[in-house]
């Protein structure tokens, strides 16, 4: 079995963004076409930690090279005031012949990689041929941090970026640091309006309380896209206002997302106008004058996928260490009991 930790996997990683960009636009196109399974994920609560929770997503991608695989991923906010990262990851990859594991991967590096690109892909979709020169990122941590390399990627005209957190300082630390990254983009730290003033916005925050009304910040352009990623930001109103693109609609209403919430105030689900798959290829926007918000559950396929092409990466340059001793062994009939069964 192929073993690829932390440094394995950023090292594959390295320079890998645009092909990482390609796997998930496929996974979604074969989903889209049913070529795919995705078990709802499995959430476990630590007893009197509502906040915190560790998830399994099982999934299978077809396609010329189908993958199938379980993403384990937990989510313990108080890591970040110990100093630690929030969230941590393992990806098992696992044969389709055999069903023997072939690969575990140091996944919290391909869960954010697989966010941000979806999130990207996401805006350059929803905005069709629309330059985007603005950007928001509300949440200053990982996966924001992810999602503007992605946007840099997809849209190369972005000057602007506004960046907002709740934690005092965070914002104009984070911001210092992308101007030094990427000197060809003015970073400033603002607040909520600030920031909600881009073409688009990406919202990645830990908080769980629908605490955004975007109908109190009126200054917003008219074609903005909002990228929902953490699923529990917008309020009820703000969803059932807006132009609704999913990843998958079964799995994003579960689980307390303001989608859900939605759902069970109106008593149904036709506010969700779109799935992510049947908008990529178009060149128009889908809609024109309404906010488009896109909230992606974030489907385990997507972690095969990038999972797949970091692991050839990896194979090409040797990065990676191989592990005995991960399947069962070999069968052995011992003389007895092929007796005793004649």
């Amino acid at each position: 079995m192929r073993i690829l930790g932390r440094e394995d996997v950023a090292a594959a990683l390295d320079g890998l963004d645009p092909a990482v960009l390609d796997a998930v636009r496929t996974a979604y196109v074969l989903h889209g076409q049913g070529r795919s399974e995705v078990p709802f994920s499995g959430f476990l609560r630590p007893p009197g930690d509502d906040g915190s929770r560790i998830i399994s997503l099982p999934a299978y991608l077809g396609g010329p090279e189908p993958v199938m695989g379980l993403k384990w991923i937990s989510s313990f906010p108080a890591n970040v005031e110990r100093g630690l990262q929030r969230a941590s990851s393992v990806q098992i990859l696992n044969d389709l012949r055999t069903g023997y594991p072939t690969a575990v991967l140091e996944a919290s590096q391909i869960s954010a990689s697989r966010t941000a690109a979806s999130a990207a892909l996401a805006s350059r979709t929803l905005h069709g041929d629309r330059p985007v020169h603005t950007a928001g990122l509300i949440g200053c941590g990982t996966i924001n941090r992810r999602v503007l390399d992605f946007l840099v990627l997809v849209h190369p005209e972005l000057r602007t970026v506004t960046v907002q957190d709740a934690v005092p300082g965070r914002a104009a630390t984070f911001a210092a640091q992308m101007a030094a990254l990427r000197p060809e983009i003015t970073f400033v730290a603002g607040d909520v309006d600030d920031a909600l003033r881009a073409g688009t916005v990406s919202v990645a925050t830990t908080d769980s309380t629908y605490w955004l009304d975007l109908a109190a910040h009126p200054d917003r352009p008219a074609d903005q896209v909002i990228l929902h990623l953490s699923l529990r930001d917008l309020s009820t109103d703000s969803v059932l206002n807006a132009y609704n693109v999913v990843d998958d609609i079964e799995h994003v209403m579960r689980e307390r997302t303001s989608l859900h919430r939605a759902e069970q105030e109106v008593g149904h689900r036709r506010f969700v106008d779109e799935e992510i798959a049947t908008v990529l290829g178009r060149t128009e926007a889908p809609v024109t004058g309404r906010t488009v918000v896109f909230s992606p559950f974030g489907l385990g396929i997507l972690d095969l996928a990038v999972a797949r092409t970091i692991l050839a990466a990896a194979t090409r340059h040797g990065i990676g260490s191989e592990a005995e001793g991960f399947d069962p062994g070999v069968h052995r009939v011992t003389a007895a009991m092929a007796g005793g069964a004649a």
